[in-house]
Parts: structure tokens; sequence; C-alpha cells
């Protein structure tokens, strides 16, 4: 099983930004953590991340043919992008949304997720586990689809 993990805007920041919201771990430290869980899940993990819309939706669009599920953490683009949500709706690859923050604990925009339209499944406010339980969701879906 081939995932495509994708992170948006400014969670290459992890670590410096907003510790008391997303903690001192590093993005880097994010990375090992998922790909020690998908290891021990028994799943290929592949990684992107950008700070450009248009990169997001060409590395969704790229995914198609070649990737079984995508986890997304979209960043603020959760809040703005109907580009991602079209995205996801044209390669119709079953994604799950995670962030590592709960959207609804903080300011008000942030409580609106245009692309969980397309999402099997949302995590909030998780943390890193967030993604492994969205490995593990998309794990159960797909081998629910055989």
């Amino acid at each position: 099983m081939n995932i495509l993990i994708i992170n948006g805007p400014n969670l290459n920041m992890l670590g410096i930004r907003e510790k008391g919201i997303y903690g001192s771990e590093t993005y880097e430290d994010l990375l090992e953590y998922i790909k020690n869980s998908a290891e021990e899940l028994g799943v290929n993990a592949e990684f992107f991340q950008s700070n450009h819309e248009g990169a997001l939706v060409d590395a969704i669009q790229g995914a198609y043919g070649r990737i079984d599920g995508i986890v997304i953490n979209p960043g603020a683009y959760t809040h703005t992008s109907i580009a991602l949500l079209d995205a996801v709706k044209a390669v119709n690859i079953p994604t799950v949304e995670v962030h590592i923050s709960n959207i609804y604990e903080r300011e008000e925009f942030r409580h609106i997720s245009y692309i969980s339209q397309a999402c099997i499944l949302s995590i909030y406010g998780h943390g890193f586990l967030g993604y492994r339980e969205a490995i593990l969701a998309l794990k159960e879906h797909l081998s629910n689809l055989s």
C-alpha cells in the first residue's frame, strides 16, 4: 500500500512557530514519526511539503494512478482552498485530513474546512498521533474495498 503524506504551508516551521499550539518538535521529528509508524504498519509512505497551493495541487494530481491513499494536512489552505478540494475530488483517491491542532478550538475562521468535503475522515488535535491514525484509517478503508 502506497500512501502520500502531504503537508501544506508552515508545517516545515514546526518547532519554531507557535510552540504553545504545535509544540517544540520539528518537522524532521514529524517525518521520522510518520516513517516509523508507516514501517510498523506495513505501509510505504511518500512525503511532500510545500508552502505553495499550486504545488500541493500538482502533488495530489501526480498521485493519480500510483498512490492508494493520501494523508493531507493542508495547513491554512484548509480554510481557503477550493483548488485543493477540487484536486482531491478529481483524483478520487481516498484521503484523510489531519491537523496537529484542533481547528475548532482556535479562531472562528479556522472552523471551516473545505477539503473535508472530499475526505473519508478528518482528524483534529491529536498531534503527531493524528498522522498514524490517518494511515490506520486509510489502511482499513482500502482493505474494505478489496
